[in-house]
């Protein structure tokens, strides 16, 4: 019976802890092209196939163009947001290259609590 009880705790844990993964703050500041981050800041071409590994992350394949909403900034650089037809999410700058810049001059905002909630249709995903 122990071990049954030993096994759900473990079970919990583990599903508590992907939930808090879900929503970790990946960085606490970000440079976007506006204060809202509305405007798109630069368009890029994938250089490499790209799987995140979770859903607040943009999957993607080599060839494919991106739209930059967002850098995340300070501790975390090596993060940008965003969007290829209805997906958006966060992706290595690494793993692509620039094609056009159409915002030269960023502006450093702070980040919120909702920029690392899944999005998933029009809707968030609170885990």
């Amino acid at each position: 019976m122990s071990r049954i009880l030993d096994q759900r705790i473990l079970l919990l844990v583990i599903s508590f802890l992907t939930s808090l993964q879900s929503t970790k703050v990946l960085s606490e500041w970000k440079k976007c092209g506006d204060r809202e981050c509305e405007t798109a800041m630069s368009r890029v071409q994938a250089t490499t196939d790209y799987v995140g590994p979770d859903c607040r992350y943009l999957n993607f394949k080599t060839g494919e163009e991106i739209m930059v909403y967002s850098k995340l900034s300070r501790k975390n650089e090596n993060l940008w947001t965003g969007s290829k037809g209805k997906d958006f999410g966060y992706f290595p700058k690494e793993a692509v290259k620039v094609e056009e810049v159409f915002i030269a001059e960023e502006v450093e905002v702070l980040t919120k609590e909702t920029d690392f909630l899944c999005l998933h249709g029009d809707k968030y995903a609170f885990e």
